[in-house]
Order: C-alpha cells, then structure tokens, then sequence
C-alpha cells in the first residue's frame, strides 16, 4: 500500500474577539499584581525599562479619577461575566474609594491615600509635594493624604460610583455608594463649589463649568433624590441651556489639554442618561452633538463607548471600537518616549496635522484622555500603565453586545 501523505496543519489565526478578551484578562491580573499596593490605583516606577523590580510608586495625585474609572470597569465586566471575582472587586473597590473622603475628615475628597509606614509613601509624598501632603488617622492607623483636588477627580470619581449604582441593585452596596456620593456632592455644596482644603485654601472651583455642577447634582440626585433634586432643578433651570455655549468654548481648541474632553464625556453621560425632562435632555443633547462632531473622527474608543450607550447601535463607529482596542494591544504599557519630529507632517507646535495611530500615540495613563494629535512626549520607560484604558471600553463594548 502506499503512504498516505497529509498537508501540515496550519495554526488556526486568533479571532479578534479571542485577542481582546485575553488581553482583558492579562491587563488586569497585572494591575492587580502592580497597580494596587494599597488598593487605590497607583503607577509602578521600576529599576530599569527591562527591569520588572518596583522601587517607587507615580502618579497618585490622579488615584481618585482612574479608581473611579477602574470601578466603572469591573461593574461593566460583571454584567457580562456575573463572576464571584468581578463582585468581590467590586466590593472591595468601592471600600477603597471610601477611603478617599475618610481619611480627610471633613468629606472633602482626596487625590490618594496610602498608609503613612507603606514603603512606598516617600516616594508618593515626594512627587506629590506640590499639592500638598497632609497627615491623618484611618481605623487607628496612621495615614498621609495628597491635597489640592481637581475637578477631574471629582468627576471621575463619582463617574464610576454611579455606574455601579446603575448596574448594582444590591441592597447594602447601594447603601455604601448613597452614604459616599452624598458626603461628597454634600461638602462641594456646603463649600459653595468651591474645593476648600483643610487650611482654607482653594485648590479649585465649579462656578464656571454649569455643566460639571449639573452632573456632580445629577449623580447625587440618582442615588438620593430627596437631598439632591431640588438644588439639581435650581441649577437645572438656567444651566442647562448653558452647556450648549460652554462645550461649544471647550472644543474651539481640539488639542490643547485634551484630558478635558473626557470629562465632557463622563458628564454628558450622566447628565443624559439621568434626564427625565424632554427639554433639558434635549439641551444636553444639543452640547453632546458639539462635543462629539469634534471628537467622532479622533480614533477614541472610550468616547466610542460613551456614544454607544447614549445614541445605540452603529455599524461604522462599533467596527471602528473594535479595530481600536485590537490596536491598543500593540502599544508598549511602559513610558517610553516618541518624538515624531520631522518625521510626519506638523499642524502648529507638537500637533499633527492628522491623528496618529492608536498603537504609536504618546505613552501615557489613559490614551483615551491625551490629544491623537500630539507629535511627541513620555517618559524613559521607568512607569507602566495600569491599562484602564482598555479594561473600560473593553467591558462596556461587551456589556453593549459591541463584540
């Protein structure tokens, strides 16, 4: 008889769809392994750029917002896996961010927070000197806190606390985000919008930005609308014919501190979603169709996701999110610096004149929140991101059935 002779078998390329949710679970067990050292969201520094050994931890002073995006994340993520492990996550996230008003004493919210023995406060404390190191006492354990508040804490903190209102119907995690949403919305509101810290001075206010104020009242009013409707309705009724002209100012300039345009997002997402008045919700609306018309062609899956939920199903801007997030895994998570200098057409200082590939834009924490235009920046590879960046529009693409 003669031999039979078979074609070799040829290695089955992966599904996109497989790619993505193993890059889900690999990002995350690395931010669980480096990124929590004390639960809060932190940045590894590492000894060398090929060197996995920690010797500092970066960028606390921006704990309070990726925290809250984190925590948006793993609600996404359990309404797609409904698994023991994105509950507990949940549950201990959220403990975690309670830390961030505990620990101040007064309700205010704190950048971060981490043991005053941990071995990497030095380190946290001395990049953040500047905004100001205060020390206090947590369940009888000594603390040091970073001062000096944003707006984009705030609103990203609460971002992600009412995301897991929304999704999570349990009886005491809602309690637990309704006492913490409260206590914060409650001391922004005493301190008439303006973020006072513990020696009286103001590290920022809410007065200019009606439409920040009207969605800070928006998630408070969605967890305690006894306390929260009526100064909501108040600023409501002049307000929300403001945040037609007030977008319409941000994205004059569709470059320069970019970080804004996620907060646009993560407002107009709570301020729509949260809407019962035709009238107002068709103001918000009118400002969101500003913001997006400017971004919709800005290759951003995170605002993709936003526009999913807000505006449903469509075939050309979900393809799109998909081709984005197979792109972000081609990125380096370490800090490594690019310079396109001279080598892609400029449009003014450190623009492009076209927006740059996901896999190649600037190293950064949060992709989604820096400028696709921007020609060069970053570090020398010492940091890693925590890869929410991904996390987040990965679970909401697939809580929305997007993949």
């Amino acid at each position: 008889m003669g031999s039979t002779r078979f074609a070799p078998l040829r290695a089955r390329t992966p599904r996109p769809q497989e790619i993505l949710e193993r890059t889900a679970l690999e990002v995350r067990a690395r931010l669980l392994e480096l990124h929590q050292p004390h639960g809060l969201i932190l940045d590894p520094i590492f000894a060398a750029p090929d060197s996995d050994e920690i010797v500092a931890y970066s960028r606390g002073g921006d704990s309070a917002i990726w925290t809250g995006h984190y925590l948006a994340a793993e609600v996404y993520r359990h309404l797609v896996t409904r698994s023991d492990e994105s509950w507990h996550s949940i549950i201990e996230t959220i403990a975690d961010m309670r830390r961030l008003v505990d620990v101040t004493g007064t309700n205010l919210l704190a950048r971060t927070c981490l043991p005053a023995d941990s071995p990497w406060a030095a380190s946290v404390a001395s990049e953040e000197r500047n905004n100001g190191i205060f020390e206090s006492t947590l369940d009888g354990e000594p603390q040091i806190w970073v001062g000096n508040t944003s707006r984009d804490q705030y609103l990203g903190f609460l971002f992600g606390l009412s995301v897991a209102f929304e999704w999570i119907h349990d009886a005491g995690i809602r309690a637990d985000i309704r006492d913490l949403v409260t206590r914060t919305v409650e001391f922004l509101l005493d301190k008439d919008w303006a973020v006072r810290m513990p020696d009286g001075s103001i590290s920022t206010v809410f007065w200019h930005r009606v439409d920040q104020r009207l969605a800070l009242l928006q998630v408070g009013r969605q967890v305690n609308d006894d306390r929260f409707s009526g100064p909501y309705r108040r600023d409501r009724l002049v307000g929300s014919a403001q945040t037609v002209p007030t977008i319409g100012a941000e994205v004059l300039d569709d470059h320069s501190s970019y970080f804004k345009f996620n907060l646009i997002a993560i407002g107009m997402f709570e301020l729509i979603r949260g809407e019962l008045s035709d009238t107002h919700r068709g103001r918000y609306k009118a400002a969101y169709r500003i913001f997006r018309r400017t971004v919709d062609d800005h290759g951003n899956a995170h605002f993709n996701m936003i526009d999913r939920v807000l505006n449903g199903p469509d075939e050309r801007r979900d393809r799109e999110t998909v081709d984005l997030l197979m792109a972000w895994t081609r990125r380096p998570r370490r800090d490594f610096y690019i310079d396109y200098r001279g080598q892609i057409p400029s449009c003014g200082e450190d623009k492009a004149c076209e927006v740059i590939p996901v896999e190649d834009r600037v190293r950064t924490d949060f992709v989604w929140q820096r400028s696709p235009f921007q020609i060069y920046g970053g570090g020398d590879g010492f940091i890693e991101n925590p890869g929410i960046d991904f996390l987040l529009p990965y679970w909401m693409a697939r809580a929305y059935h997007v993949l």
